[in-house]
């Protein structure tokens, strides 16, 4: 379900790449296409970006071919990332203050706690993770989260 945006303005929808198989989404990346849907349908005329680096083009595609309009996909390619993920877009989206933001469950967590590391506002969308990729994504993501909380950690205290 997409977070309701109380002031009847429209929000961008950024949907964060995952693995591909063949060039075409995996099962966890087109659970987070399929999850984006309703956002992009209830956000008429918002941009709609999809980023990573490899992914991004094979989201759009999947976007295009369901339904969503080519003139609203910014492709955002270069994000190996979560947290590239998340700065690339910043600058495509500097005008926008906020976002709605799809992803996996699993990966909610770390997305929060980067976005709240750069003081982005961000609205998430979580889409269920396939359930032969749980044990992997899951244990993956739990280191994944750690590293993350560390590099946050070392460049507060840089800073």
């Amino acid at each position: 379900m997409t977070p309701p945006v109380a002031d009847g303005s429209r929000l961008p929808v950024v949907i964060l790449g995952c693995r591909l198989r063949d060039g075409r989404p995996g099962r966890a990346l087109e659970q987070r296409l399929v999850a984006a849907l309703p956002a992009v349908r209830q956000q008429p005329g918002a941009p709609v970006v999809v980023t990573g680096c490899g992914e991004a083009i094979a989201m759009r595609d999947w976007l295009v071919y369901n339904g969503v309009d080519a003139d609203r996909i910014i492709m955002e390619d270069r994000a190996t990332s979560t947290n590239e993920n998340l700065e690339n877009t910043r600058e495509l989206l500097a005008d926008w203050p906020e976002w709605i933001v799809v992803t996996n469950e699993f990966h909610t967590p770390r997305v929060k706690l980067w976005a709240w590391h750069h003081g982005y506002r961000v609205r998430m969308v979580a889409a269920r993770t396939p359930l032969v990729r749980i044990p992997h994504l899951w244990t993956r993501e739990v280191f994944a989260l750690l590293h993350s909380a560390l590099r946050i950690i070392w460049r507060r205290i840089r800073a």
